[in-house]
């Protein structure tokens, strides 16, 4: 995969600048949304949740923006990836290229805006008056491993996506109840401890978990959590690549 990436090199430079330019493509502010778009969904959410989720919780806003910066990423990735293979046939259909180029510059520019809202992150930490220690360092384990986990996902959706359209609908009611079961918002104290225990079940509450660990409560998680991340992302970029290799000559007929 690195060998081909580095071959075509010029092509995925071209596809991440086209992508970038085209999300923004006659906009006032531009590359501004990238910023300003998730602030105010955090202003909304933590108006409306304040009241009643976050009294008793510490660092409301930054247990939010946790939340918030996380999912965000992963939505973005994610929905913007189950488009790509369709959305290049007519590149691929002329030029044997890798399709898998097309879904990575996607994840690209997902990365490049998280990258961007991650240092508004830092500023809105340091505003609240939580400490930057070496645990921040550990960050680079779980976003590392979501880069991965987008991927994998997104070549998932997007080979469903070339046999399947209404896979862009389910995957939106898919999404909506994911956000509900990430505890963006609320806290799990409240729940059994088998409830608890069920929540690391899902992908996203581990990332999400594991930011609010480090920047929050200042620890790092255990070494088991870490393992728990690294199988998800291992059985979701297996599948990806599993279905690619499968179905990468059926595309064409497709498309």
């Amino acid at each position: 995969m690195f060998k081909k990436l580095i071959q075509h090199r010029f092509l995925f430079e071209e596809l991440v600048k086209r992508d970038f330019k085209k999300k923004y493509k006659r906009t006032v502010l531009g590359m501004a949304w990238s910023i300003l778009s998730p602030l105010l969904q955090l202003a909304v959410m933590t108006l409306v949740f304040t009241k009643f989720f976050g009294r008793n919780t510490p660092h409301y806003m930054i247990y939010i923006f946790c939340g918030n910066l996380v999912f965000s990423f992963f939505s973005d990735a994610t929905k913007g990836g189950m488009s790509t293979i369709m959305g290049n046939a007519g590149i691929f259909t002329k030029v044997n290229v890798p399709k898998y180029l097309f879904l990575l510059s996607r994840n690209i520019q997902a990365l490049i805006n998280f990258c961007l809202i991650l240092v508004v992150f830092f500023i809105f930490v340091a505003f609240d008056g939580l400490p930057f220690t070496w645990r921040f360092l550990c960050l680079l384990y779980p976003i590392c491993c979501l880069i991965l986990f987008n991927i994998g996902v997104g070549m998932i959706l997007s080979a469903l996506f070339v046999f399947f359209r209404d896979i862009q609908y389910l995957y939106d009611v898919f999404t909506m109840l994911l956000m509900y079961l990430s505890a963006i918002f609320y806290t799990i104290d409240r729940y059994s401890y088998n409830v608890q225990c069920a929540f690391l079940l899902n992908p996203m509450y581990l990332f999400i978990r594991y930011f609010r660990k480090i920047v929050i409560e200042a620890t790092v998680p255990t070494i088991w959590f870490h393992l728990l991340m690294a199988a998800d992302v291992v059985i979701a970029l297996g599948a990806g690549c599993f279905m690619y290799k499968k179905y990468n000559t059926k595309f064409l007929y497709y498309v």
